[in-house]
């Protein structure tokens, strides 16, 4: 492990790197960068990349403020495969010294020293990145690269891996040469939609690789020259799958003992584990916003399903065992699948939103209630869904469930210009505001000559 000055400038040295790029997010998981030439490290470590906050968003700052300045970690050097004079240090934004606390990277670290502290268990996370490769037509809009993939049954169909295996495998390689691990690869539910899984870690470490993930994809595809777009976006094409950011957690103590791990139980799950998912439960209106932070989002909730037959996508606040259309599901013993993350969602917010919920269940010794084991609840009646609470339809309706959850509102902390959550719901009404005044296409096409009839 690299955790020194001395030992960051030798492996660079040895590894020929030339420059070194800071890397770090703000809320909407964007990645913010600098790139500094290799001889000026020891400024790079000292004082960090510094960044005009308002101009880089996300962060609550005015373009009156000062810097804020990133601060690498030398820990996280990781050598680019595809551009192997660079290396990137993951970077944590600080203000006058200190960690600004409205970085979704420092809310998600004080959360998670806060658990170690208290609990003595690390909070490990495994997340499932799904993508469409596209390309733009002449006239703005977008296809599936990939025009054999016609399918109305595309998953998991080896041809369509094949079709776009230079692609993928590079993606693969270069994951597996950074040291992440890449179990798997497959073609998803959506045409032209595929699925890269890395390995688990603790959760600072699987968010700040899936921001890399997103930046490899880009780059890869930049290189390619081809003119394939990779997008992660949540629902890019109407009548097709969205895509989600499916996130596996578990708690792990002191001795590497899972901690959500009972062999005893049915679903392979402690009674700490179950208390956990009955906090995410009672606070899932409330954190949805964090999860699904954009209004793009809200496209793959409570829609009609898409060609493929299923949006794989949860509508209502409820769990099951090894159960896809619930929430949250059990896949086996010893961790728990959230399945209402947003492709776009960023990484760092999304986790420390799934800890904090879960966290305030096990507090309060919280029962989930009622398992959907094996029940479709995608064919659930209104009658029966009555009985569950429906997530939010809207950013706008979720920007504000997330004001009024106490939870989040503690958790996500707050500085000097006020609460995290305050400054972020607000965001998140103006973005809808301005999408809302769009007229669409829909629109034009159905009432423009008088209303249309809707039954």
């Amino acid at each position: 492990m690299i955790d020194s000055r001395e030992k960051l400038k030798a492996q660079a040295e040895k590894d020929g790197i030339e420059f070194f790029m800071a890397m770090g997010t703000e809320v909407n998981g964007k990645p913010n960068a600098s790139v500094a030439p290799a001889q000026y490290i020891d400024d790079l470590l000292d004082n960090g990349a510094a960044f005009a906050g308002f101009a880089s968003g996300g962060l609550w700052q005015e373009p009156s403020d000062g810097d804020i300045a990133y601060i690498p970690d030398p820990s996280t050097y990781t050598q680019l495969p595809w551009r192997k004079e660079m290396a990137v240090l993951m970077s944590f934004p600080h203000v006058n010294g200190e960690l600004w606390p409205y970085a979704s990277q420092n809310i998600l670290k004080r959360l998670m020293e806060e658990v170690q502290e208290e609990f003595g268990w690390t909070y490990k996370t495994g997340m499932e990145p799904e993508f469409f490769l596209v390309k733009h037509n002449d006239d703005g809009s977008i296809r599936i690269a990939d025009s054999l993939d016609t399918s109305v049954k595309p998953c998991y169909h080896a041809y369509g891996i094949e079709r776009s295996w230079p692609y993928l495998s590079k993606l693969s390689r270069y994951i597996n040469e950074m040291g992440w691990g890449n179990p798997a690869i497959d073609s998803e539910d959506g045409n032209g939609q595929y699925e890269i899984n890395i390995d688990y870690s603790d959760a600072m470490t699987t968010s700040d690789r899936l921001i890399l993930t997103h930046y490899m994809a880009h780059s890869v595809a930049f290189q390619e020259g081809n003119g394939v777009i990779p997008t992660f976006m949540g629902k890019p094409f109407t009548n097709n799958t969205g895509n989600g950011l499916n996130t596996h957690f578990s708690l792990w103590d002191q001795d590497g003992r899972n901690v959500f791990q009972d062999d005893n139980d049915r679903f392979g799950l402690s009674k700490i584990g179950y208390h956990f998912i009955a906090g995410v439960l009672a606070n899932a209106r409330g954190m949805q916003a964090l999860i699904g932070s954009n209004v793009n989002a809200y496209k793959r909730i409570g829609v009609p399903h898409p060609t493929s037959g299923s949006t794989w996508t949860p509508t209502h606040v409820m769990y099951g065992g090894n159960n896809r259309t619930t929430m949250l599901r059990i896949p086996d013993g010893g961790r728990v699948e959230h399945r209402g993350v947003d492709g776009g969602a960023s990484p760092h917010l999304a986790s420390a939103a799934i800890l904090a919920a879960g966290i305030d269940g096990i507090r309060r010794e919280l029962d989930p209630g009622e398992c959907m084991e094996e029940r479709n609840t995608y064919t659930m009646s209104r009658k029966e869904l009555a009985e569950f609470e429906p997530l939010p339809a809207t950013l706008w309706e979720a920007a504000n469930e997330l004001q009024q959850n106490d939870v989040m509102r503690k958790a996500m902390g707050s500085g000097p210009h006020g609460d995290f959550v305050d400054f972020f719901a607000e965001e998140k009404r103006k973005e809808f505001a301005l999408y809302h005044n769009q007229v669409t296409q829909w629109e034009i096409d159905n009432y423009l000559t008088g209303p249309m009839p809707m039954w």
